[in-house]
């Protein structure tokens, strides 16, 4: 497992490279749910992938940078 404890900061976007950014990932989840309707035109498969793409956003957007700030914290 890396070692955190040296971190400067405990933001885990100051880590993370351009293309995986806060904006480039709610651009990509955006671009996904539009083209799966411009693609098939039914309502439910773009809801299924606005599903999906929801969650990918909670979890990368919301909970994995919490959790990164509570383990780097908790190293120092």
């Amino acid at each position: 497992m890396t070692d955190f404890s040296n971190l400067e900061s405990s933001n885990i976007w100051d880590y993370k490279p351009k293309w995986c950014q806060p904006w480039s990932i709610l651009l990509t989840g955006l671009i996904l749910s539009f083209s799966s309707w411009f693609m098939v035109h039914m309502i439910w498969i773009t809801a299924i992938v606005s599903l999906l793409i929801i969650i990918w956003w909670v979890y990368f957007l919301i909970l994995y940078p919490r959790m990164f700030k509570k383990y780097v914290e908790s190293q120092k």
